[in-house]
């Protein structure tokens, strides 16, 4: 079976400025074998004309896109995937960290097929309230409008991935517990990681997951392992445990849009030691002969550009 692979990764800092660290990454990706890479945390990838990035992305034998402020990126495999559209510039500011949006096409499923988008998105690390705000403002591209060449109109599918700084909701058999707040020792983390409930208790920050789920994206890792035969380690931490910020969580997630569910495959997680990253990397695997099926087969309807 043919696959696409989608690899969605915050390496903490990008490197932190150590190119011996960013040449491990790149050697921990190439091992991943992706097709597209969503990352967070690009911080100085534009410095001199994007000269970390361009490398970044020669060391993967990708092309990328580098969204506002070196903030997030996404990169693809050109000898699978076309750029048609950034959209990387239209909500910047809403955001803390921008997203990086971009529309691909699948030259495998045909020409008549339809573009998909992908976001790279990052949401705001100390406020329950603006990260409400982004999630809302991202579920944007899931609502973008494409004309096809018979002249019809749609509404184009969507790939998300990224570090949400909050919780999924509960309701998956298998996911990891939401944490008790006062069992998180660094009082502003705990602050950061949460809101006040209608009884003005503090609570784990399940808003962003909600807001995107409403939107009807899907959170892959629990649509795997709620499905029938499912697998609960797709349910895997992304972040390890800390004595100041509470136990394990499943912070990085990767979202589609209902449709693309049927090509869903498999999700894991690749663990990566802390001296590299302080996230792990969540990776989605596609049958793409699904996924080209799927993208020559969406439905045609009105939709807003």
């Amino acid at each position: 079976m043919a696959q696409l692979r989608f690899v969605c990764w915050n390496l903490e800092g990008n490197g932190a400025g150590d190119p011996e660290v960013r040449r491990a990454a790149a050697e921990t990706l190439r091992r991943l074998q992706p097709d597209i890479v969503l990352r967070q945390e690009m911080f100085r990838a534009d410095e001199r004309g994007h000269t970390i990035f361009n490398e970044q992305c020669r060391e993967l034998d990708m092309q990328g896109v580098l969204g506002p402020g070196a903030c997030t990126a996404i990169l693809f495999n050109p000898r699978r995937l076309n750029l048609v559209r950034d959209w990387s510039g239209d909500r910047g500011p809403h955001f803390v960290l921008p997203p990086t949006a971009i529309t691909l096409k699948f030259p495998e499923a045909g020409p008549d097929a339809s573009p998909f988008n992908v976001v790279s998105f990052h949401f705001a690390y100390a406020s329950a309230e603006q990260r409400q705000l982004e999630a809302e403002w991202t579920t944007t591209w899931a609502d973008k409008g494409w004309q096809a060449p018979d002249d019809s109109r749609h509404v184009l599918p969507a790939i998300y991935g990224g570090d949400a700084n909050s919780y999924p909701e509960p309701g998956a058999p298998g996911d990891l517990p939401l944490p008790d707040l006062s069992a998180i020792q660094d009082r502003p983390h705990r602050l950061h990681r949460s809101r006040r409930g209608p009884d003005g208790v503090r609570v784990p920050d399940t808003e962003p997951d909600h807001t995107l789920r409403t939107a009807g994206l899907e959170d892959v890792a629990r649509h795997l392992a709620t499905a029938e035969g499912g697998d609960p380690a797709a349910l895997a931490r992304t972040v390890n445990s800390s004595a100041s910020h509470g136990p394990d969580s499943r912070i990085d997630r990767v979202y589609v849009t209902a449709g693309l569910l049927p090509a869903v495959t498999g999700v894991e997680v690749h663990e990566v030691s802390l001296g590299v990253s302080d996230h792990h990397i969540p990776v989605v695997t596609m049958d793409s002969t699904v996924f080209a099926d799927v993208l020559t087969g969406y439905p045609r309807t009105s939709a807003r550009t």
